[in-house]
């Protein structure tokens, strides 16, 4: 497998483009302004801020990735990580609609015997609900049980911790969270455009990625186009580029 500076994987004799983001970042960019994000999703994204910033101290520097190729190598294995989750989101998606409403996901809550506030339910429900459609798809639902992997993660307690009931599935969200502390090189817990910059010529300085990929790449993460990149933008973009959302190979169980 040999890689291209502009996210596209050549595997197998053809050239595969990783989906462009361009259209769904501006769109999704547009509905995150009308909702006010700047003050939505403040609480949450401030408490991950924090969780990555401490998890970025107790790395002390270490990392299994070198460089953006490294992270893009991995892309099969998330694909495959991420993928059995569509069983999860079927279980969870009691009347079929393609969606989990606010009552279906209180009992995934509680089935998974996870214990939150009314207010803290709904933030998660509203931060990964990002076309405001009052339901959480399959890609969302992905990045909601990430976010509460990520925050009930304990520093030094894993008895409290989230328990994924999949080996598989707890390594793959521990993976792209190591992937996001890569890319934040002054450790602050979010992406600048200088971080992405950094990472994608960190490997091959003398081949530089043209600054019209590091801006595609920045603006695919920032829809809400503050300069920033919080884990939660990342996490929905990195999805999207990894490509499960538009996975056409699973089997329906239902038929």
């Amino acid at each position: 497998m040999q890689l291209t500076s502009d996210f596209h994987i050549l595997s197998k004799g053809k050239c595969h483009p990783c989906p462009s983001l361009k259209s769904l970042s501006s769109r999704i960019g547009g509905m995150l302004c009308n909702y006010g994000s700047s003050s939505k999703y403040k609480k949450l994204d401030s408490k991950l801020e924090r969780k990555m910033i401490e998890m970025k101290g107790s790395a002390s520097g270490q990392s299994n990735f070198k460089s953006i190729d490294s992270i893009i190598l991995r892309f099969p294995q998330f694909r495959e990580g991420l993928r059995n989750l569509r069983g999860v989101f079927k279980q969870y998606d009691e009347d079929s609609n393609g969606t989990i409403d606010r009552e279906e996901l209180n009992r995934c809550l509680e089935k998974l015997q996870l214990h939150f506030t009314k207010e803290e339910v709904e933030d998660l429900f509203h931060s990964c609900d990002i076309d405001g459609s009052e339901g959480i798809q399959f890609n969302e639902f992905i990045v909601l049980l990430c976010l509460i992997y990520l925050l009930m993660k304990p520093s030094s307690s894993p008895d409290n911790t989230l328990k994924m009931h999949s080996l598989q599935l707890e390594a793959t969200f521990d993976t792209i969270v190591e992937a996001f502390l890569f890319l934040d090189k002054n450790g602050d817990g979010k992406l600048n455009k200088k971080d992405v910059m950094k990472a994608l010529n960190e490997a091959s300085p003398w081949e530089r990625s043209p600054a019209r990929v590091t801006r595609t790449r920045f603006k695919e993460m920032d829809w809400d186009k503050n300069g920033k990149v919080c884990f939660r933008e990342f996490l929905f973009a990195f999805i999207n580029w990894v490509g499960i959302e538009s996975d056409e190979e699973l089997p329906d169980s239902g038929t």
